[in-house]
């Protein structure tokens, strides 16, 4: 069996700030998957990841939707955790109270994998800008009266920090611990998100998912990453290393800080510095 395993976070850590993976990184990357197991936890969709990794060996299953999705080969479905219908329409009139409507990212077809990227009719300019980066993909449906769907991913607001505070209070009061908040800097558009999922939705469930499906030990994990919603990762791996332009509070909680970001290669220069053959 494959000795070392490592996952990595997609945005800020292993893309450029362009979404782009360098030749370097590339290399040193599969060069890796010739004797390790080699995977990845983003909060992209599957859609979005497989677009990104054109040209990168990953040969352990894929944990996207931050945890609610865990896909292996060939669109096989390992693990799911939707929020309900009944809950997604809750949260939406929250929001709708406070003027604010969000990205609803769901599943639409279990064998195709097909997901559908809700969004509503009034936007904010962080959500029109965000919006121009997917104005290529198929699965965008724009909704006058944005109402959760039957297997919902995630749902994520987009605006300034104060309200999305806001939102965030009063959906923990109404919810509690039945679902997952996750409100932190967006780098891309200069704002912040609050993502809402099922409570069982994170990085960490999905590494345990996939341990569990290929009967794998965390003392030979190392995991990637930049942002909060990489801590759960990083308590269960063996090895919790951040990228040099990790949010502070995520680079306390590494046992590695890199010194080099994501724009300088950071993961395929700590990976150069091992014995890929360990």
């Amino acid at each position: 069996m494959k000795k070392n395993i490592y996952i990595t976070d997609l945005d800020h850590t292993f893309l450029q700030s362009d979404l782009s993976i360098s030749d370097y990184t590339k290399k040193i990357w599969n060069s890796y998957a010739k004797h390790s197991i080699m995977g990845v936890a983003t909060a992209r969709t599957y859609l979005k990841t497989m677009q990104f990794l054109e040209g990168v060996t990953m040969n352990a299953p894929m944990i996207l939707l931050d945890g609610a999705l865990v896909v292996g080969a060939d669109k096989q479905i390992i693990d799911t955790k939707f929020i309900s219908q009944d809950m997604g329409n809750m949260i939406i009139d929250e929001g709708s109270k406070l003027g604010i409507y969000p990205f609803v990212i769901a599943l639409e077809d279990e064998k195709t994998l097909q997901e559908t990227f809700l969004y509503s009719s009034v936007l904010n300019k962080y959500q029109q800008e965000v919006l121009t980066r997917y104005a290529k993909d198929d699965n965008l449906v724009e909704r006058d009266d944005i109402e959760a769907m039957e297997q919902n991913f995630k749902i994520v607001y987009m605006g300034e920090e104060e309200l999305l505070e806001e939102l965030h209070e009063k959906l923990a009061l109404i919810f509690g611990d039945a679902l997952k908040f996750i409100l932190a800097p967006e780098a891309y558009v200069g704002c912040h998100f609050l993502t809402i999922l099922h409570k069982d939705a994170d990085k960490r469930h999905g590494i345990e998912s996939i341990a569990k499906h290929l009967g794998l030990k965390f003392e030979n994990l190392t995991v990637f990453g930049d942002n909060f919603n990489d801590i759960g990762m990083f308590e269960l791996a063996a090895t919790a290393v951040a990228v040099a332009n990790a949010q502070e509070g995520v680079k306390e909680r590494a046992d590695i800080v890199l010194e080099y970001s994501n724009d300088a290669d950071g993961v395929a220069k700590y990976l150069a510095g091992l014995d890929a053959t360990e």
